[in-house]
């Protein structure tokens, strides 16, 4: 394969700063849950309504017309490709397949690709043994046709088990660690325990061979960027850092496969901290502060739910524990964005992190699924704001969903306490306070005129937009119709671009204006190629 083109240096890029040092990873603060740490936390972590007069904090009906941007800004649009773009055996799937892809998509004028990095692909079989061939493939290809590139680094699992096409599991190596000491694995009350990744409980301590996970994650931070030195800021534009299941900032409190259904009632979830570690940081933290936690022990899921207006979430011990348990996960984010901010800085990639968009029991004050995903998010206190400050502290962006879903559709009765949209302005509000660039996704792989739509009304909803993920390409987003509708989306998001390409499935030809100095590009191979044969493409 050819060399990818070495980028000229940018001035910022000469400017040495040395990768972290080790000793930043290896051991927590004594103090990080001492009293006065909880003191300034309750400070920092809360605020006081600000989206209306007499409106509660995140209130999904305050008026937030003072959100909409002025006049449309361009949003360049990625599109994420199927899981399995590099397949099981790292090597790049459906080769041909993905090259008429990008053509196509280059000829709509989309900015670019996103793809998940698998941790259990490239590092699987030892520690510190890396195989990006298939993405280096990958990324030359995008080159190929002018596309950028967006690189998830996926810390997580994929799939709902081996038997799942789509599934992409943890290193073998860490398997075998979880084997020996299952505490390395999320567990709720039941004992029931979640592989999808590893307990953020143990995150300095060297229980990977000899590595914190935090050690461990920076070091596959720093292969990639070694390994795609060239391509850094200049084809490779973004790195999202994947900092939990599903690459979001939260805990597992539901499975991910659970949590992509659109149909049904969302499940509230349960509070995973019963492993040995984060078991002991909640003792060690309430003796901290002279309390005595005796049986209580974590809160009781079903108990927020039964009691959302006034239940346990509401009581001084669950202020306490709420307050441990988005900490826990506030301080692992940050450990992550101080690692991701001094291997790239000077890249030029722009560094973005996810939060997931939990809107079901929005509409209640104790929002009871946000706080089992470690989002102390209430109807009195905001729970995102903290998080979008440690995020503009280390000078990245926040990607979010929920920019295609309505509170007013489908069957409204099933989720009657839910607002996607509520969610969304909260989050954008965060966002515009601390002058955090903000990236959207969508929640559902719909291409129906009213998603869209709903899209290009949530992206001038301000907050410094700087792209969209569209979650993801498959053989549906190929047929005439939906072609045509993605196209003109494109062109919206994009300010007007001058092109639109058509999908003529009847005559098996791809077409282009005239204007565009392009005629028929190719004939009889792309609707043939475009049968991703591949279920969960």
């Amino acid at each position: 394969m050819a060399a990818l083109p070495t980028p000229p240096p940018s001035p910022i890029s000469k400017l040495p700063r040395p990768d972290p040092p080790f000793s930043l990873f290896l051991r927590p603060s004594p103090r990080l849950f001492s009293s006065p740490r909880l003191a300034v936390s309750a400070r920092l972590l809360s605020s006081r309504p600000s989206s209306a007069p007499n409106a509660s904090l995140g209130d999904p009906h305050a008026d937030d017309t003072r959100l909409a941007l002025p006049h449309p800004v361009p949003v360049p649009v990625f599109v994420t490709l199927p899981p399995d773009a590099v397949g099981p055996a790292g090597k790049m799937s459906r080769r041909k397949t993905m090259a008429v892809s990008f053509m196509a998509l280059a000829a709509a004028g989309v900015e670019g690709v996103a793809v998940e990095a698998w941790w259990g692909l490239v590092e699987r079989d030892a520690p510190g043994l890396y195989d990006w061939s298939g993405y280096l493939d990958l990324v030359a290809l995008a080159q190929r046709f002018g596309l950028k590139v967006r690189v998830i680094l996926a810390f997580h699992q994929s799939g709902s088990g081996p038997d799942d096409p789509c599934w992409f599991g943890l290193p073998r190596w860490v398997l075998e660690e979880m084997e020996l000491n299952p505490d390395l694995q999320y567990s709720d009350r039941f004992g029931r325990r979640s592989k999808e990744y590893i307990s953020l409980g143990c995150d300095m301590f060297p229980v990977l061979k000899g590595r914190t996970p935090i050690q461990a994650y920076s070091d596959f931070m720093r292969n990639f960027r070694d390994t795609f030195k060239s391509s850094l800021g200049v084809i490779i534009t973004e790195v999202q850092i994947g900092m939990g299941p599903g690459g979001d900032l939260r805990y597992p409190f539901c499975p991910s496969e659970k949590l992509s259904q659109t149909k049904g009632i969302q499940e509230l979830g349960e509070f995973q901290c019963y492993d040995k570690y984060m078991l002991a940081s909640l003792n060690a933290c309430a003796v901290g502060i002279g309390k005595n936690l005796g049986t209580p022990g974590p809160l009781v899921a079903g108990n927020l739910l039964l009691n959302a207006e006034d239940g346990s979430w509401n009581t001084p011990y669950g202020h306490f524990f709420l307050e441990w348990y988005s900490t826990m996960l506030l301080v692992h984010g940050e450990r992550l964005s101080i690692a991701a901010d001094a291997i790239f800085w000077g890249s030029g990639a722009r560094i973005l992190a996810k939060i997931a968009g939990v809107h079901w029991h929005y509409a209640t004050r104790s929002r009871s699924s946000e706080l089992m995903a470690g989002y102390y998010n209430t109807g009195t206190r905001d729970g995102y704001l903290p998080i979008a400050r440690m995020f503009s502290r280390y000078r990245m962006a926040l990607c979010c969903a929920c920019f295609d879903l309505r509170d007013n559709e489908g069957d409204h009765s099933i989720n009657a306490d839910g607002s996607a949209e509520g969610v969304l302005r909260q989050l954008v509000r965060a966002a515009r306070m601390c002058n955090l660039p903000l990236a959207g996704e969508n929640s559902v792989a719909r291409l129906d005129e009213d998603s869209l739509q709903q899209v290009v009304r949530s992206s001038r909803m301000g907050a410094n937009p700087v792209s969209f993920n569209f979650v993801r390409m498959n053989k549906n987003m190929f047929e005439s119709q939906n072609w045509n509708r993605f196209t003109r989306f494109v062109r919206q998001m994009s300010d007007g671009r001058p092109f639109q390409a058509r999908l003529d499935v009847v005559s098996s030809e791809l077409c282009f204006p005239e204007d565009n100095g392009r005629a028929l590009i190719f004939k009889r191979l792309l609707p043939c190629q475009l049968r991703l044969c591949s279920p969960c493409s």
